[in-house]
């Protein structure tokens, strides 16, 4: 049954690709192993599929509009699909993107994890932060709206998230980047601010971010957020979140490594770092391996655990 809806599927997606301009398909895939702490210290097989459409158009009066939806496993045929979906509209307005988006504090920062690996292991320890912490802050369902607009070096967002219960207010937020180059490095500029609030909780966030691409491969970020009155999911008040991440580049080798920490109220915090490399093989298909360690440290009793993985991600 299930080969044959997906076939069915694969036909339906074939026609609209002849028939409609600026409709693709792609997406990648993954296979390996896993281990560590994470997996409870037992060495796993690991597979893993996206399916990525996307479609593109314009009005006659010159804007641009699209949308996109990511079909996360194959699972996904048999009603369970995950992932997400987004669409936009283009123009010497600026963009306006709702969907499955980022907040306008994590757009206008960066994040310090760089390269891949075939489960994020580098990127999935304790001290990370993708800076979308108040994205989808107190069980709000993801759904952002954000205007963006760039000029020259310049750009700003604005962003917000509404809870569909009525019951919080809306999650706002505002950022804006900045891009140069001095002496043969590009530097860029991350600031952002996001609010929610509602009964009981008033909680924000700003943060940083500095993003340094040096001659030869070398690559720098430096990352920083303030928070007030914001729970992590680990049970952790957290007060503010520094990270910094480093990456070198040679040929079809890349390495990186990242260190984050999460500070609480009085003493608790949570930290990690995570390590990346990866050989590309051409083609589309490159060999990862990640590792990444967690350590948390709650109430005076600090535990740790850690996750590894090493595999070949293919890209289509």
């Amino acid at each position: 049954m299930k080969k044959v809806l997906f076939a069915t599927t694969a036909l339906v997606a074939s026609a609209g690709i002849a028939s409609a301009q600026g409709v693709s398909i792609g997406g990648w895939a993954e296979m390996g192993i896993v281990g560590g702490g994470v997996y409870g210290d037992e060495v796993q097989f690991w597979t893993d599929i996206d399916v990525e459409f996307r479609m593109s158009g314009e009005t006659d009066n010159g804007l641009t509009f699209g949308a996109g939806v990511d079909l996360d496993e194959n699972g996904a045929f048999a009603g369970t699909t995950q992932g997400g979906e987004f669409i936009f509209i283009s123009g010497a307005f600026g963009t306006l993107t709702m969907g499955d988006t980022d907040g306008a504090l994590d757009w206008a920062l960066s994040d310090v994890g760089m390269g891949a690996s075939i489960d994020d292991a580098h990127t999935s320890h304790a001290g990370y932060n993708g800076n979308n912490v108040m994205d989808g802050f107190d069980g709000k369902d993801g759904q952002i709206a954000r205007y963006d607009y760039s000029f020259g070096d310049f750009a700003f967002a604005v962003s917000a998230e509404i809870d569909d219960s009525g019951v919080d207010d809306p999650t706002f937020g505002v950022g804006a980047t900045y891009a140069t180059s001095f002496g043969g490095v590009d530097l860029g500029f991350g600031i952002g601010y996001q609010a929610a609030s509602g009964p009981g909780f008033d909680s924000s966030a700003v943060g940083a971010s500095v993003d340094v691409m040096f001659a030869g491969g070398f690559h720098a970020i430096l990352n920083y957020t303030s928070y007030d009155d914001v729970v992590l999911g680990s049970g952790l008040v957290v007060d503010s979140h520094y990270a910094i991440g480093l990456g070198y580049t040679t040929g079809a080798i890349s390495v990186s490594g990242n260190y984050g920490m999460f500070e609480g109220t009085g003493d608790d915090s949570q930290s990690g770092f995570g390590l990346q490399a990866a050989y590309d093989l051409g083609g589309g298909a490159e060999v990862q391996f990640g590792y990444g360690y967690s350590e948390m440290d709650m109430g005076g009793v600090t535990t740790d655990t850690d996750q590894f993985s090493l595999g070949v991600a293919m890209s289509f």
